[in-house]
């Protein structure tokens, strides 16, 4: 039928957006399904007068090319105006059933659907972070959240040319789903600053703290304030100066309390206000350092009393014991509560890392003893901490040395992460780490923050060398294995690879990097301090307590980082000329080009877009799978590159790959220094460390004299929970000799992920446990 009327639209706009030829006889079905679901008795000539006054509607309509939902509205006015409301009813509900279908059709309703219904055992999606339970209900509303919004930032806020990209897997992305709150990713929080003036969590002030304990107490509380305003992770890159503070103030109080105790069993001379009396002695009251003398004067001439020599040893040892076991307490304590407070969405703790080492002063020393205590003693069952990452920075003329002050202190570190995995150590005697350090300053020591993160330089000179109130705002990996393929030897279409293309189409791929990571910082500079009202509003990152609740953020956000990473480098120089770094010095100097070719790139584009682009090695996830999945689909199993669940991480040799761990080492070292968004080399060992301490130091000392930025050990941590064994366990428990599988109670295989440890491998997800299974020891 057609509709006789003045005004017939030539094309209508469906809601895919494309153009369609206007057809009227698809309102007269539509109309004829919702009359006979009334079961009305509407005959087709008074159907036709209907769809006539529909059609003749539209001249009132301000597009030419109306939508769907516009002409379904003149159907629903057109059906009450000749009153036919129980068709009209009808043709409601089958409108909305449609929708209904439509939405449950959509790729977001059927991951919907299948969070809802699938347990994460059966669902990579749910085991993409192994920090999330995703069959917990918090992790399950934490994927519901972060699948809605993935979906609408695709749609709505990101170019359509960006987004394709994400979506056919040339590019990653990173942490999309907190793209439309305008988050940032990482902060390092300067702990000295934030406590010697006054701060608020939203709910009334905080004063200095006086006690190590409050210290650790407000350090736990200042790292999960800023965590629910960074998608990211939170690192402290001065908690040994930090904690020194504290430790200091609390000696004076154990000094205090042990003169009162004396003077009141020994004089029988009762005292409320000591900490007035000694008031004045409180600089020379120091740990390990107190000016005896000086003390004594104070109470001779208060009480008319002479302390003897002993009385000043008893008063020194009972206040050192008093200290140490405060400070081992606070330190125990906030471990045990960087496990436990899950106050990070999905029900997770904070992602929280610790730097320490270089502080020589006694109370400093104090405190990095007693957190490495700590962690060595483990939570409450013995279970090793997996938070907060603890890193050990050293240095030559610090702790490197038999002669240095901290030498005790680094050896400690060695047997710690031989039985813990923690610490790692980051070397600041590199030489792209050196070139920052200023002796006394603090801030000037280069730190890591989680799994790599590394922020140090800075195009603003105010800045440049400065890790505190800094860190990075967004990155974005690129599929470096797909370029590798499409110009390399690998699909026999070729014998020599084509660099000069391959190089054109990674600029090309890294100009829309760029582009996109420009996008996503405007979006986020426009963001106001009220957004972020403790990272900004409390001045932790840098320059943001000089702005007002109103202003927007490009002022400060220009300090952090934008950085541009990559994965696979393995995978691609296979794909290039048929070996990896690893096994052909030729392939090691041509991943060594390409890799300074990326780094030449960010140096170039920040100067042009005056921000900080780095190059990071990736630290991929979820995305070591994602990658090769979709390129395995495309171009099928190819041998070295696509043929297994995963691609190898950042410049790494692959997992897979025997070569010794001084091989391995001195392979990755040169890519530390291009990659400084961040950088980490991985030795795996086999066996306990701990039964040959001097190997596992030997590892480190490689590290740091091969020009390593950051590096760790990996090594097997397994855990009997039924009888509180620690060490590794293969079949047999060597303490209560069960087997695994006698319980449902099953040992704990804590390994490490991505630079995190995971307490249990079955929250991998697919592409990491095949990974986990490949890896082969070093030494």
């Amino acid at each position: 039928m057609s509709a006789t009327t003045h005004f017939v639209p030539l094309q209508i706009t469906k809601r895919d957006g494309r153009l369609e030829k206007f057809d009227d006889s698809k309102i007269f079905h539509a109309i004829e399904k919702a009359v006979q679901s009334a079961n009305t008795h509407t005959s087709t000539s008074e159907i036709s007068e209907i769809v006539s006054n529909v059609v003749s509607n539209m001249k009132h309509l301000t597009s030419k090319t109306p939508n769907i939902e516009e002409i379904q509205d003149l159907v629903e006015k057109a059906l009450m105006t000749f009153k036919e409301f129980s068709v009209a009813k009808s043709y409601v509900l089958y409108r909305e059933e449609r929708s209904k279908i439509r939405l449950s059709e959509s790729r977001l309703m059927q991951t919907f659907n299948s969070l809802t219904s699938r347990d994460a055992k059966d669902m990579d999606l749910k085991r993409e972070n192994a920090n999330v339970d995703g069959n917990s209900s918090m992790g399950l509303m934490l994927k519901f959240g972060s699948e809605g919004s993935t979906e609408f930032t695709k749609l709505m806020l990101m170019k359509p040319e960006h987004a394709t990209a994400h979506e056919d897997r040339r590019i990653h992305v990173h942490d999309l789903d907190f793209y439309a709150i305008g988050t940032t990713t990482c902060c390092q929080i300067d702990l000295i600053d934030m406590f010697t003036r006054t701060f608020s969590t939203g709910h009334g002030s905080i004063r200095e703290p006086n006690d190590i304990s409050t210290y650790a107490a407000l350090a736990c509380i200042v790292l999960q304030s800023n965590q629910n305003e960074q998608h990211g992770g939170q690192s402290i890159p001065n908690f040994d100066y930090a904690m020194a503070e504290g430790v200091k103030k609390s000696y004076y109080t154990c000094v205090c309390e042990t003169v009162t105790n004396l003077l009141q069993m020994k004089y029988a001379i009762f005292e409320e206000q000591m900490k007035k009396v000694l008031e004045n002695q409180k600089e020379s009251l120091r740990y390990l350092k107190t000016d005896w003398v000086g003390l004594s004067e104070v109470i001779r001439q208060r009480y008319h009393v002479d302390l003897t020599e002993e009385d000043a040893k008893n008063i020194e040892t009972v206040a050192n014991r008093m200290l140490e076991r405060k400070t081992f307490q606070a330190m125990e304590a906030l471990i045990h509560n960087l496990n436990t407070m899950h106050s990070r969405a999905g029900s997770q703790v904070p992602f929280t890392s610790i730097n320490f080492g270089t502080d020589v002063s006694d109370e400093g020393r104090l405190a990095t003893r007693s957190v490495l205590k700590a962690t060595w003693n483990g939570l409450g069952n013995g279970e090793t901490a997996i938070f907060p990452i603890s890193v050990f920075k050293v240095m030559e003329g610090v702790n490197y040395n038999p002669e240095d002050t901290n030498y005790d202190l680094f050896k400690l570190a060695i047997k710690v992460s031989a039985k813990r995995l923690f610490p790692n150590f980051v070397f600041l005697d590199a030489p792209f780490n050196k070139k920052y350090y200023k002796k006394g300053d603090y801030r000037t020591e280069a730190v890591a923050m989680g799994c790599r993160t590394r922020v140090i330089g800075s195009i603003f000179p105010e800045s440049d060398g400065i890790v505190t109130g800094r860190g990075n705002l967004s990155f974005t990996t690129i599929n470096l294995p797909r370029l590798g393929i499409k110009y390399g030897i690998c699909e026999g279409k070729r014998e020599v690879c084509e660099l000069e293309n391959f190089y054109k189409e990674l600029k090309e791929t890294m100009d829309l990097v760029t582009d996109q990571l420009i996008e996503r910082y405007r979006f986020q500079c426009n963001k106001k301090v009220m957004n972020f009202p403790f990272m900004m509003g409390q001045g932790v990152w840098y320059g943001s307590k000089e702005l007002k609740e109103s202003d927007t953020l490009e002022s400060v956000l220009k300090h952090g980082t934008l950085s541009i990473g990559f994965i696979g480098l393995a995978e691609t120089l296979v794909a290039l000329t048929g070996k990896h770094h690893g096994e052909s010095n030729d392939s090691w100097g041509l991943g060594k080009r390409i890799i300074q070719f990326m780094r030449d790139y960010c140096d170039e584009t920040s100067k042009t877009h005056h921000l900080n682009f780095s190059l990071l090695g990736t630290p991929a996830e979820g995305l070591s799978g994602r990658f090769v999945k979709y390129d395995a689909e495309v171009f099928g199993k190819i041998k070295g590159v696509t043929d297994r669940d995963y691609y190898t991480n950042s410049f790494h040799v692959p997992v897979y790959f025997k070569i010794t761990a001084a091989d391995k080492i001195r392979k990755e070292a040169p890519f530390h220094e291009m990659c400084n968004a961040g950088h980490i080399t991985y030795v795996e060992v086999d066996g306990d460390p701990l039964k040959n301490l001097g190997a596992f130091e030997q590892i480190v000392r490689i590290m740091k004299e091969s020009g390593i930025g950051y590096g760790s050990i990996n090594h097997p941590v397994d855990r009997d929970p039924k009888c509180g064994y620690v060490g590794i366990i293969d079949n047999v428990c060597p303490k209560c000799h069960r087997k695994d599988e006698d319980h449902d109670c099953k040992f704990e295989r804590l390994r490490r992920i991505t630079g995190y440890l995971v307490g249990t491998l079955d929250r991998w997800n697919n592409a990491k446990q095949a990974e986990e299974k490949d890896r082969v020891k070093h030494a």
